[in-house]
């Protein structure tokens, strides 16, 4: 967590008071929450009143899905989204055959623009979701021709932005997408708050997961989490002023990271388009050496077997196989991330332990060094 965000959580935390309350304690967790609201908002270049707060980018998510596939209509998503993502719009069109529409990725991880054509060319489309910035290998999705493509159609647009949120500029006056979902942790923020994006005046009914109240303009019962939105408020502040200095600091980190790996371990691949990613997300294949075991003979570093959401999951990553990889290719992937506080001390431990590892397992399957 950031310094200015474990500061904020402390600070509201002494706020006894329920931030619907209107009385003193009420109405200075209310302010709290307030600040919070802005801050996000400037993030993303939007107003305060279309940020409503949840417990993370899965519950924002799942909010933003269902509430568009109430309307009527198909789902259009990628083979390559989050779980959060493609559970949800598999269990909502589960009953309803014909309503998902899945679009294919290149063996660079980028949209296949014509097979988006024709998913939308198929009519009566709700929704479509494309992630901004995939959480494996870092590629990002050109979302204007997206968007331009979708709202021709009819259908309304959102995306999951999780991991381009607080890492790459997001301009919501000259995005237009209608719904955006992120995380704090990811930007430095507390684990357990997250926001959705819902640009006013679209023709959405709300569909909220939790009843029992009118928080967030009805999109979310129950107190709110004022530490934790205190918490996601400042680290917005903070992700937005330091952006373009980390931006370019954790982008020399990964190609260092990533030159070092490619120098000293044979046969091993970048995933991804390599002039179209995150700063700070690397995915690597280690031919013949399976990312578990890897991963367990280097303890001290902390990566993972494609998405860490999914990690000591035993199937292959379907990001990679979406991709063209074969599962012994997926299933010797390791997913490196970066971040704000990641030092040039960190990548060469990292280099040392992962070199030592890889030739560690690939020893003892009697694969090449």
């Amino acid at each position: 967590m950031r310094p200015e965000a474990e500061q904020a959580v402390l600070a509201a935390m002494r706020t006894v008071g329920n931030a619907s309350s209107t009385h003193r304690s009420g109405r200075a967790a209310a302010r709290r929450v307030d600040t919070a609201r802005r801050q996000v908002a400037e993030l993303l270049n939007c107003t305060p009143g279309e940020i409503v707060f949840t417990s993370g980018a899965t519950e924002a998510n799942n909010l933003a899905l269902r509430a568009a596939f109430s309307v009527g209509g198909a789902l259009v998503t990628s083979t390559v989204e989050h779980p959060a993502v493609l559970e949800t719009a598999k269990n909502l069109t589960g009953e309803v055959p014909g309503t998902l529409r899945l679009v294919p990725v290149n063996e660079d991880g980028l949209v296949d623009l014509d097979a988006l054509h024709d998913a939308l060319a198929g009519g009566g489309v709700a929704i479509v979701s494309l992630m901004a910035a995939n959480n494996e290998t870092g590629v990002l999705t050109a979302l204007a021709p997206i968007t331009e493509a979708a709202h021709a159609a009819g259908a309304l647009v959102h995306t999951d932005a999780t991991q381009m949120a607080g890492r790459l500029p997001i301009d919501l006056a000259e995005t237009h997408v209608d719904l955006l979902s992120l995380s704090a942790h990811k930007f430095g923020g507390p684990q357990g708050v997250g926001a959705l994006f819902v640009r006013r005046g679209i023709p959405l009914p709300y569909r909220p997961l939790i009843f029992g109240g009118g928080q967030e303009r009805g999109w979310r019962a129950g107190t709110l989490n004022v530490a934790g939105i205190a918490g996601a408020g400042a680290a917005a502040e903070a992700a937005l002023h330091g952006m373009a200095h980390e931006r370019a600091r954790v982008a020399g980190l990964r190609d260092l990271l990533e030159s070092a790996l490619v120098e000293q371990v044979s046969d091993c691949r970048i995933n991804g388009a390599l002039g179209l990613r995150l700063p700070g997300v690397t995915s690597i294949t280690f031919h013949g050496a399976p990312a578990d075991a890897v991963l367990a003979a280097m303890p001290d570093v902390a990566a993972s077997e494609g998405s860490a959401c999914a990690s000591g999951a035993p199937s292959p990553s379907h990001v990679l196989l979406g991709m063209g990889r074969s599962r012994d290719e997926a299933d010797s992937t390791v997913r490196f991330s970066l971040g704000y506080a990641s030092t040039d001390r960190d990548v060469i431990q990292a280099v040392s332990s992962t070199v030592r590892a890889v030739r560690q397992v690939r020893a003892a399957m009697s694969t090449p060094a």
